[in-house]
């Protein structure tokens, strides 16, 4: 059967510590402290985001193609501080295959290292995995982003290769990138219940 996705649908996850919502408009001023004061969360970005006018054009384009099917954006709220604290969202979202990528993700310096992301990491995969019907969720990053790589090997991703100079980053500059995936059999056998115990 094939999966079912409605992305006019707003769809909010949630555990105790963190809270995802579709991304809106409105949204800019609850990131425009992360746009204007901390530039360097960019710094592997493909889209610039950094300054007001830069982080209103990210938002537009991803919620231009949510409408369009392709994309579907979250806020990140940091319950415990009572704080947004960044976006993820779902791209290349394609429903015949049952396959989408999870990436665009970034936090505020202060969400860092706090688990933050392995909750988030839980719910999108969850809901990928277990609602939508996915049978691949696929990750990718600039191949010397080391932090990120780490980070999405923790939560059990699998890497897969390297894709030579296969995009442009947002310094013009050309870029290899890592490609990294879970499976639902891999999710199903161990890698929802490792992440899991981490949280």
């Amino acid at each position: 059967m094939e999966p079912v996705f409605d992305l006019t649908r707003d769809h909010t996850l949630e555990d105790n510590c963190v809270l995802l919502r579709p991304l809106t408009e409105n949204d800019c001023g609850n990131l425009l402290h992360f746009s204007e004061n901390e530039p360097e969360l960019w710094n592997y970005s493909l889209v610039p985001v950094a300054g007001k006018e830069n982080l209103e054009a990210y938002i537009k384009a991803t919620i231009s193609a949510r409408k369009q099917g392709k994309e579907y954006p979250f806020i990140v709220f940091d319950k415990r501080t009572k704080e947004y604290a960044g976006s993820t969202r779902f791209y290349d979202i394609q429903l015949t295959h049952k396959t989408l990528q999870l990436g665009y993700t970034w936090y505020g310096k202060k969400f860092q290292g706090t688990g933050l992301n392995k909750h988030c990491k839980f719910l999108l995969l969850q809901f990928a995995f277990e609602t939508i019907g996915m049978e691949r969720v696929e990750f990718r990053a600039d191949a010397t982003n080391e932090k990120s790589i780490a980070a999405m090997k923790s939560i059990g991703c699998t890497v897969e290769g390297i894709l030579r100079s296969n995009t442009i980053k947002a310094n013009g500059l050309r870029r290899d990138s890592i490609v990294l995936s879970i499976l639902r059999k891999e999710w199903e056998s161990g890698v929802k219940d490792q992440l899991k115990n981490k949280l």
